[in-house]
């Protein structure tokens, strides 16, 4: 069975671009990876929102945004579940099909994503296959899913610091690679 990884942590301190670090790091080291990522869309230097990206085919839509006014609330933002469905989920089970798809990449497990049952569905099916899983997990999310994963023993959960976090793709990338276990929390 694969190895899985969850990054958590405050907000700002740097989960999302770990992984993205990460992601890089094993792509240079040969490794295919699929699933999702998100990251802030904004516009005149205000946030408007968050984008979903299929890491595969590069795919883009909306997350989340104030322009939307149709959805589940976050507070300012309305959640686009379909296009959380129609390309998050879709990533994630796509890379879980391609038997070239050796890790699979889930960014994030939080409030917005965790409105969808289909997005849940997709995680789950992540943690129990025999692929390697990394993502991000939001500090303060709560949900059954997230209770069942921070209890798994098979899934390893790191909290990002600004003291961990200029190495940790590095370590983390060793590890998936097979050359060392999981870094100790400084």
């Amino acid at each position: 069975m694969g190895r899985k990884i969850f990054l958590t942590g405050r907000p700002g301190v740097g989960k999302s671009t770990v992984l993205r670090e990460l992601i890089e790091e094993l792509k240079r080291r040969g490794f295919q990876v699929g699933g999702m990522t998100t990251q802030e869309a904004r516009e005149h230097g205000v946030r408007v929102g968050f984008k979903i990206t299929d890491l595969l085919t590069g795919r883009e839509g909306w997350l989340a945004t104030v322009k939307q006014s149709a959805g589940p609330r976050i507070g300012k933002y309305c959640v686009n579940l379909e296009g959380l469905e129609g390309i998050g989920v879709q990533a994630i089970t796509t890379a879980l099909r391609d038997p070239q798809v050796k890790v699979v990449a889930i960014d994030e497990l939080g409030p917005m994503e965790l409105f969808s049952d289909k997005f849940k569905i997709a995680v789950r099916q992540s943690v129990a296959s025999v692929k390697t899983v990394i993502g991000t997990i939001h500090y303060k999310a709560d949900d059954l899913l997230l209770r069942e994963m921070r209890s798994a023993q098979d899934v390893g959960i790191i909290t990002v610091t600004e003291g961990n976090r200029p190495a940790l793709h590095i370590q983390l990338a060793e590890m998936i690679a097979g050359k060392q276990g999981l870094p100790k929390e400084s």
